[in-house]
């Protein structure tokens, strides 16, 4: 498979391992509404924010979106879209090869691009998620208005959005609602009791699909026989079409599926009922400006919100509540590491999924956490009428801490049992950390292999016979904590053992120290 090369390369595939993990600190004035929510806003670095949330969202993510530095040679407001290609890729890179590690094994990533860096991020995204995980490239209409500044006599009305999923086989999406544009091709103009219908071709082309392969072998069809209406006339399919097979076009007659017009003169065609589809239908790759909203009307929501201080690329909450109506159910978890003004979260919340946003810069708290009040408030822009949006939830606020661990390797004396858990075991299962609902000096078991952890005096105790150290007396109280489960090995981190070797390999134990045997990336 091509990969990419460009100056700085080795170095970029090596930033995502290299990152420390660091502490997420809530700062509480900052959330608002229910504080009980999963819903969260963290303020950093992404490429940080990301490594510290891992240990507890890898494999749990089931839609990611992010709208990346488009790198147009322009400078923008809130933040610098002017960087030269290697570095934008050793930008990029680290980011998507963490960000697919968050992904559940039927999740999707979407990201927005323009012509700019469209091939490139194709390629580099062929070489983290694989190129048998890509799903498609939809346009979307961002502009539906010629613009006067055209470059070279030709407006540029779309952008992209790339598709990747964890694992392509696994990856269904939901069909989307019908519009009320689309609903109006339904009719009923026989009183069909069954309701609503529409038309559809009774033929298929001769030049594709099985029918087409064996009239191109053979120069016959099954499909060039006449079908006969209820009045007696005859019809033979159009030229280079073929009937469906007479055993179904027999079934729909029976069936009353046939439309012979409204006289009985007219070529049959085939009744698609709306109960049927129940009012979705199958997405296509085209965005239109109609359906999925435009640049301008992005600008219009913003300026809602936001009168004095726009954002020169906003995305609309149409064509993000799309993406979310494809990808997710209710209450699954979504992703947003460039979160901007919060159309993401703002929406995600609308819809009654969960989410995390990440954004770097001070309008994580200027423009995020005022659009989210909004929206917990009950404001009625956007996508709120078309949901029924009545208000309600709410959102955690994080920024980022300390380093887990510091510059000689020590743990950090801030960090929490909890946080030190949740390091250890992805650390060492690469899954996220599932936080007891009482603590507990057992971790967890994975492969039927059992996880235990002695710090921070979770005995309550530091002395030896206390809780950070690895005696008889400690040990009993792991297997109490484990309920004595039946194990293949027992991992047992601690500041030191004060059981013999040969003991703890008769046990199947082995004792890991701390910090040294914790690894700090």
């Amino acid at each position: 498979m091509p990969i990419l090369e460009w100056l700085g390369r080795d170095e970029a595939l090596k930033v995502a391992s290299n990152t420390p993990y660091r502490l997420l600190e809530e700062v509480p004035e900052l959330g608002y509404g229910d504080k009980n929510t999963e819903n969260m806003v963290v303020q950093g670095d992404n490429l940080e924010a990301l490594k510290a949330l891992l240990p507890f969202y890898a494999g749990q993510i089931k839609c990611i979106y992010i709208d990346p530095p488009y790198n147009t040679g322009s400078a923008f407001e809130h933040y610098d879209d002017n960087l030269e290609h290697s570095t934008w890729l050793s930008l990029m890179t680290p980011r998507l090869e963490i960000l697919r590690d968050f992904l559940t094994e039927d999740g999707v990533i979407f990201v927005s691009i323009d012509d700019n860096e469209q091939a490139y991020l194709k390629v580099l995204m062929d070489e983290i998620f694989g190129r048998n995980n890509f799903i498609t490239s939809i346009a979307w209409q961002k502009f539906h208005s010629v613009k006067a500044n055209s470059v070279h006599n030709i407006s540029q009305s779309h952008e992209y959005i790339i598709v990747y999923a964890k694992n392509s086989e696994s990856l269904l999406f939901n069909k989307v609602s019908m519009t009320e544009e689309a609903l109006k091709v339904y009719k009923n103009p026989d009183n069909d009791p069954r309701g609503l219908w529409r038309t559809a071709p009774l033929t298929v082309s001769l030049l594709s699909g099985a029918r087409g392969k064996a009239y191109a072998k053979t120069g016959q069809s099954t499909g060039l026989y006449e079908i006969i209406a209820p009045n007696g006339a005859r019809y033979l399919p159009s030229k280079g079409r073929c009937w469906l097979s007479k055993e179904n076009i027999d079934n729909m007659i029976k069936d009353n599926r046939i439309w012979w017009g409204k006289d009985g003169n007219a070529v049959p065609m085939q009744k698609i009922f709306l109960s049927e589809k129940g009012g979705m239908k199958v997405i296509n790759t085209f965005w239109n400006h109609e359906e999925f909203g435009s640049n301008k009307k992005a600008n219009e929501e913003i300026k809602q919100l936001f009168p004095n201080d726009m954002f020169s690329t906003p995305k609309p909450e149409e064509l993000i509540s799309k993406i979310i109506e494809i990808a997710t159910n209710p209450n699954d978890l979504i992703l947003d590491s460039f979160l901007g003004s919060g159309t993401t979260a703002a929406v995600a919340h609308k819809m009654g999924r969960r989410y995390i946003g990440i954004e770097m810069g001070n309008h994580a708290i200027t423009h995020c956490v005022p659009r989210l009040k909004a929206v917990i408030d009950g404001e009625q822009g956007g996508i709120s009428k078309s949901v029924n949006w009545q208000g309600g939830g709410g959102f955690r606020f994080y920024k980022l801490g300390d380093e887990v661990f510091n510059s000689e390797g020590q743990i950090n004396e801030r960090i929490s049992f909890e946080n030190l858990s949740a390091h250890i075991w992805f650390t060492e299962t690469k899954t996220p950390f599932n936080k007891p609902a009482v603590k507990s000096t057992f971790l967890g078991m994975k492969d039927n292999v059992a996880y235990a952890l002695l710090y921070n005096g979770i005995l309550r105790d530091k002395r030896i016979d206390g809780g950070n150290v690895l005696t008889s007396k400690t040990l009993d109280v792991i297997l109490s904590d484990m309920e004595h489960k039946p194990y293949d090995m027992l991992v047992i981190y601690g500041e030191s053992s004060r059981i013999s070797l040969p003991r703890l390999k008769a046990l199947n134990i082995e004792f890991k120290q701390t910090p040294y045997d914790i690894k700090a990336r």
